[in-house]
């Protein structure tokens, strides 16, 4: 099925950045030996993502907002149209030298998601979703995981780190939901995250204190792809109350009375 003129334009605008963050996740891996470190520098290459991003897609349909990252609310004349991205989703990953790390576009019109993107430089791999058009890794059609059983289930998550709130309610979750799947993982980035849930890589995802750039195009994927999406209450306010969970119908329903079971115990 041919792109349409929407996800080419993302397409090229996250391409064009890529390729700026691929020369410097090279020279990131150089600079693990030195005693400053990295982090400066992966700063720097975060925001002249987001330039490139901003100045690319603007061209290509002047007057839309922005939610970004680095930039915050960008208010266009187009108040019917907003871009939400996230110029590098992965940052600790990118800073050690994990190629595991994405570019996140999602688009919204009228307040509903309409399209995403989500592109991961290292590894090439381009996932896009348009409603109503299906959900896509590259030129090939993808379908969430048609597992039926937790038990049977792969289930990926985000651990809060230092600095982040809920340390003590994620343990609690995690020792009842590692105690009912068949295996649980953490990349480290919430739009592969997302993203391999579309692909049906990953059966089940959840995790608190996201950022709506970083969860906005993985909704329209694995939502276009036949799965299921919610907040931890179970309702549809991922973008504001920063909390998600996805995979399959039966996946989403098993894992959510998992989580509030353990909600519940904590």
């Amino acid at each position: 099925m041919p792109a349409s003129a929407l996800i080419n334009v993302m397409t090229a605008a996250a391409r064009k950045a890529g390729r700026s963050l691929v020369r410097d996740f090279g020279e990131v891996e150089q600079l693990q030996v030195s005693l400053k470190g990295p982090a400066d520098f992966v700063s720097a290459a975060d925001r002249r993502a987001e330039e490139t991003l901003y100045a690319e897609l603007s061209r290509a349909r002047p007057g839309y907002g922005f939610l970004m990252e680095e930039r915050g609310l960008v208010e266009g004349p187009d108040k019917t149209h907003r871009w939400l991205v996230d110029p590098l989703d992965g940052t600790t990953n990118f800073l050690h030298g994990v190629p595991l790390f994405a570019i996140s576009i999602a688009l919204e019109r009228e307040g509903e998601l309409i399209a995403g993107l989500i592109y991961n430089p290292a590894s090439g791999e381009t996932f896009t979703a348009e409603k109503g058009k299906g959900a896509f890794l590259d030129d090939r059609r993808i379908r969430v995981a048609g597992r039926q059983e937790l038990q049977s289930s792969l289930i990926v998550t985000g651990i809060p780190h230092r600095g982040r709130p809920d340390h003590e309610l994620f343990l609690s979750e995690c020792a009842t939901v590692m105690q009912t799947v068949a295996g649980l993982r953490r990349t480290g980035a919430a739009s592969i995250d997302l993203a391999w849930v579309a692909a049906g890589r990953f059966d089940g995802y959840w995790e608190r204190n996201l950022r709506a750039w970083d969860v906005a195009a993985g909704i329209v994927l694995v939502r276009e792809a036949g799965g299921f999406v919610c907040d931890l209450d179970g309702g549809q306010r991922m973008l504001d109350t920063g909390a998600i969970l996805a995979g399959n119908e039966a996946v989403q329903r098993g894992l959510l009375a998992l989580l509030r079971q353990s909600a519940a115990a904590a």
